[in-house]
Formats: structure tokens, sequence, C-alpha cells
């Protein structure tokens, strides 16, 4: 079966409503959550490379019924920090963005947007320290067959569904090749070009200056500029009752495979073997030139197992797989065993830089008289402290906010840096 790319969403059917999909799957034959079973593996040259694997977080504290998994990749770079800072926080910031007590339908409705305030905190808090390494984050969250994807950077996540169609679930934030991206960071005060060595020759991919970053969103890097934004692009899809791969790696696996060689490579063998392999074929590709990264993650029926041949024949099987030259047969024999499969349905898709837009009118958020929530640092605020996401000021402390969530005085700094309008020395505390 040929492979192909999702790449036109002019193309792609209209979302369908969250509720209508969960709805069916309350009603379908299978009423359990799909299995989730994962891998990972990993090679380090500069040790700036960090992985997250939860899969067993609570939506409802003491409600094993309300499990769901975490899995992010973190490729940090000009130090470490930021790459550990954002997988310690993260998720904490994201889930503390949702209001508890609220049903599994609304809580898969609110977490794209949740992703927005939890990137944005986590990036304002790191450059408190005042530290210059930065990080691309990419936060996968399943919960039975939902599947809510927040990025920035090129820490790429695929979705490999068992009909043979590979699907990126995020964009890569390099400014080599998203002009939309460049045209944002230019109109920001940001300069976009390539490294200029001397007699004016142009050499390597275009990058940003100050700072000579060649990623236009990312966690941290204090020192390049605001226009740098950790807002992230969101993608939200409900996988069919059978379920699908999904490949989550940093750039040193990217950099060597496409996504659809990095699918076929691993395709019919156990996620743990898959994650290891995809890691091989991108090392006889390339070599080790950068700290490379992968998880691999199954999403299926729980019933659903390889079966091996026989203990000592299986055993050599993946031993040739993973160590000396694979046998096509044996790969074609452990795919024939995958069921069929339906589409997978879009939820929600947003990429935009614009903060304003992503937050939105209706974005949670928490009022008693003069006292309000801010809708990024979650924090409460008396209304003389802040002022709302829109220019437009309230009459009254107790009056209703007409336009935009309302923003502490230090995240509309931040905003504000983040589009261009404030000097980038006082765009915030740190």
């Amino acid at each position: 079966m040929t492979n192909t790319v999702a790449s036109d969403p002019s193309a792609r059917p209209p979302p369908v409503p969250l509720a209508t999909l969960l709805g069916r799957e309350l009603r379908g034959s299978k009423s359990e959550k799909p299995a989730v079973r994962f891998g990972y593996a990993a090679l380090a040259r500069r040790g700036e490379d960090h992985f997250l694997i939860k899969p067993d977080c609570l939506r409802v504290p003491g409600n094993a019924s309300s499990t769901f998994s975490v899995f992010a990749i973190f490729d940090g770079h000009n130090g470490v920090s930021a790459a550990l800072f954002a997988k310690e926080h993260l998720l904490d910031h994201v889930m503390s963005a949702i209001p508890q007590g609220i049903s599994r339908e609304e809580w898969l409705k609110l977490l794209p947007r949740a992703l927005v305030p939890g990137f944005v905190k986590t990036d304002i808090d790191f450059q408190r320290k005042g530290e210059v390494s930065g990080t691309t984050a990419t936060l996968v969250v399943v919960d039975g067959s939902t599947v809510t994807v927040g990025s920035v950077g090129d820490s790429r996540c695929i979705l490999d569904s068992h009909d043979g169609v590979v699907s990126l679930l995020t964009v890569d934030h390099r400014l080599e090749e998203n002009a939309e991206e460049r045209e944002r960071v230019t109109a920001s005060g940001g300069e976009v070009g390539r490294l200029n060595l001397c007699g004016g020759h142009e050499v390597g991919p275009l990058r940003c200056w100050p700072g000579g970053l060649c990623l236009s969103r990312s966690i941290g890097d204090t020192d390049v500029g605001e226009f740098i934004v950790p807002i992230p692009h969101v993608k939200q899809v409900k996988l069919s009752s059978a379920g699908g791969r999904l490949i989550i790696a940093s750039d040193g696996i990217w950099d060597a495979l496409s996504s659809e060689t990095a699918a076929k490579s691993c395709r019919g063998l156990p996620a743990d073997l898959a994650a290891k392999l995809v890691v091989k074929e991108a090392l006889k590709t390339s070599g080790l030139k950068d700290d490379t990264t992968c998880v691999v993650v199954d999403v299926g029926p729980s019933d659903h197992t390889l079966s091996p041949s026989s203990p000592g024949r299986n055993q050599k099987k993946i031993r040739s797989l993973l160590f000396g030259k694979r046998s096509q047969n044996v790969v074609g024999k452990l795919v024939n065993k995958l069921p069929s499969v339906g589409s997978v349905e879009e939820l929600f898709e947003e990429g935009s830089a614009m903060l304003e837009e992503r937050l939105g009118t209706d974005f949670p958020r928490k009022m008693n008289s003069s006292t309000f929530q801010c809708a990024i640092c979650q924090m409460d605020q008396v209304y003389t402290e802040g002022l709302p996401a829109s220019p437009s000021p309230y009459p009254s402390p107790t009056s209703k906010p007409s336009v935009g969530p309302y923003l502490c005085a230090e995240c509309r700094k931040k905003k504000e840096a983040m589009e261009g309008k404030r000097p980038r020395a006082t765009s915030i505390s740190r």
C-alpha cells in the first residue's frame, strides 16, 4: 500500500464535534479505553535532549478510570537548563489552566487551548532565571482514542494509522522552511538572514538575529528576543477503533529520515523495539551528528498483540532487525497481523502566534467582584494590577470583561513583547 503525508488542509473534511465522537465511543461495542503501549530509545552527543513519559496521570485524583498518558520530547540548545525546566514544569502549567471538577468531554475540549498558557507560563518562569538556553517542546496527551499535541520548535510528532497514511501532528518552526514565521519575526522587530562570513559570503540555514537561532518558536532563549515565541501549534485528533502509532522524536531523527521512512522502518514491531529501530535507521543514514531521541506510542485495542512464532525463532528475527540486515519478509508477516482501520477524525488545529487569538474570548476565568484570574499565570489579581488582553479598559472593577481574557500586568507585558510592541529589555522582569 502506498503511504502519503496528509498536507492539504483544504482537502480535509470539517472537524467533527468532540461530543459527537465521544458519544460514538460510548455507544460502541467496545467501551473500555484503548491500550497504550510505549517504548523509547536515545543516543546523546551533546546531552541536551530530554523526554518525559507519564502513562498513568489522573484527570480526577484517586479515580483510576480517569487515567490519561503524557509523552514529551525536549531538544535543548545552548545548554540543557531550558529542556530540564520544561520537562519538570510544562505539564503542571498546562493542567493548572484547566478548571477542576468538569466532565471528561469538557476537559478534552478545553485541553487544546490550555496548552497555550501552559507553554507561555513555562517560558516566563524560565526566563526569570536569567539563563540563556532554549528548548523545543512537543507534548502529547493521550486520553482514550483522543490525541492532543502541542509543539514549538522542530521536534516532530507523526501519526502512522493502520490504513497506511502518515500524518504530521506538528508543524516545524524552522525559519528556513516557514515563510509565514519569517514574516512574523521580521514584523515583530527581528532580523532573518544567514550566517555572514568574511567577504559577505552567506552560509547555512536562515537564522534570527540577534542570537542566530534557526527556530521561530521555543521555550527560553532569553538572549534572542521575545519575537521567538513559546506559543504552540496545537492539534487534536480522534483515532479509529483500530488505533494508530505515534512517533515523537527530536530533529536528530527527522534530519536523517522522512516521516514516511521512519514509519515504514518500524511497522509491525512492538513499541519498545520500534523506537530502537528508528534510532538505528537514523544513525545508519547520517551518523550521530546530534542528540537522537525517539518515543513510540501505540494506541489500540487492548486485546491486540503481536504473536511470535516461537521464542527462539522470534528472538532471532528481532535481533536481525535491530543489529543485522533486516528481513523484509519478517516485517511483512508482522504487518499482516495488524487489524483494519477506519479514518482519523480531526477535532482541533490552530497555529497562530498571536496570543489574543489563541486564548479567545471564552477562556475560563475566575471572577468575584474586583478579583480576576490571569489567563496565563493563573494567579488571582485585583483589577488595578493589570489590564484585559484587549486595549479596551473596564468601566469599573465590578464590570465583566467584554473582549478577551484577563491578563495580569506581567503577562500583558509578555504578550506585547512577543508582538513587537515593547523593547526586548523591558519586556519582563528577570
